[in-house]
């Protein structure tokens, strides 16, 4: 009883900590759908190569949108015909660094570490996106019909205002919803079976291939926001942790989590899913092999200690609840959905 209350309680500061990126990436995708049509995308995206690829990572860099929120984005633009490759650039690229958490990180750990961030975020948005086009060559599905398009003879269009709601809180959250919740629930778990000394007991000495590795076995299923991650990173540095090491932890905390990882598989595949994972790892070792043997060789020392500001209680209570209902909403407009086609299938 006390492990289930100490999971729901992890669940819930998990989804606490999520729901306003969530939220805001359902409202962005909203938007998107109405703002952008899908021969745009298309035109931009669609196509296989590097331009495609180099465009979604450069177009996602600057996003304030971390691996959660740009979970609906990134499906979205994939369902108005963006490649497997532009994808998956777009959501190794996007997460990783904003305009706010490169401030940040420019004010906590220094310029260097600063630049170091948004170069990563290129370099693994481009290594993903064309592992992902080697690895699967089938050709991207067809670009859907959507209710920004008005065909002849279709009725009249609703407010734009009102498309863009649905379309991010009701049509993305009926396709990815359940994958969604069931990477929450592993998220909980990984948050309650950690101690939470983990990174001062076992890496407080941490440097070298080792220190990285688990940082990045670590950093892959957890949620971490690309700019509270910052703070983290540095109290991780200050108690001996190597600066690479701690920017392994900066590129995979933020890319990847359980929840991302679970709808990426669900969505693109496995192969896609593979390459991600792949460039994850070899971009976020490198570049942190880069820093440790290059960079800051002689040791590094931040300044001092900053911690992240957190939405009200109240504000965030809301929120969560709103995520919450979403997300359930969502899953009980797949069930009916399911249900309904497996009681027509006898008939047709």
């Amino acid at each position: 009883m006390e492990f289930l209350t100490g999971l729901v309680f992890d669940f819930w500061a998990t989804l606490s900590e999520m729901a306003p990126y969530l939220l805001l990436g359902f409202l962005v995708a909203g938007l998107l759908s109405v703002c952008i049509s899908p021969n745009a995308i298309e035109r931009h995206l669609g196509k296989r190569g590097f331009w495609s690829i180099f465009k979604a990572s450069t177009f996602g860099i600057p996003l304030p949108l971390c691996s959660c929120g740009v979970i609906p984005l990134s499906m979205s633009l994939h369902k108005h015909g963006a490649s497997k490759g532009a994808t998956t650039s777009f959501l190794l690229a996007t997460p990783q660094t904003n305009v706010y958490s490169f401030l940040v990180t420019y004010s906590l750990l220094g310029p260097v570490m600063a630049i170091f961030r948004p170069l990563a975020a290129l370099t693994t948005g481009l290594l993903g996106g064309g592992l992902a086009e080697i690895f699967d060559k089938a050709p991207s599905a067809s670009v859907e019909q959507t209710e920004s398009q008005n065909p002849v003879g279709s009725p009249p269009q609703r407010h734009w205002l009102i498309r863009a709601l649905r379309h991010g809180f009701v049509v993305l959250p009926t396709d990815i919803g359940r994958s969604m919740l069931a990477g929450l629930v592993i998220a909980a778990l990984m948050s309650a079976v950690l101690p939470d000394d983990f990174f001062a007991s076992y890496l407080a000495g941490g440097g070298g291939l080792v220190a990285m590795l688990v940082m990045l076995v670590v950093g892959i299923p957890i949620y971490a926001c690309s700019t509270a991650s910052v703070p983290v990173a540095v109290q991780m540095i200050a108690k001996g942790l190597s600066p690479g090491a701690a920017m392994v932890f900066l590129i995979a905390g933020p890319t990847a989590n359980a929840a991302s990882l679970s709808t990426l598989w669900s969505t693109l595949g496995k192969r896609s899913t593979a390459a991600y994972l792949i460039s994850i790892a070899v971009c976020s070792l490198a570049t942190g092999f880069i820093i440790d043997q290059f960079v800051f060789a002689g040791g590094y020392n931040p300044d001092h200690l900053s911690h992240g500001e957190t939405l009200p209680m109240g504000l965030s209570s809301v929120m969560t609840t709103g995520m919450l209902a979403v997300l359930g909403f969502g899953i009980f407009r797949k069930y009916t959905q399911t249900k309904a086609k497996k009681q027509a299938a006898p008939t047709a």
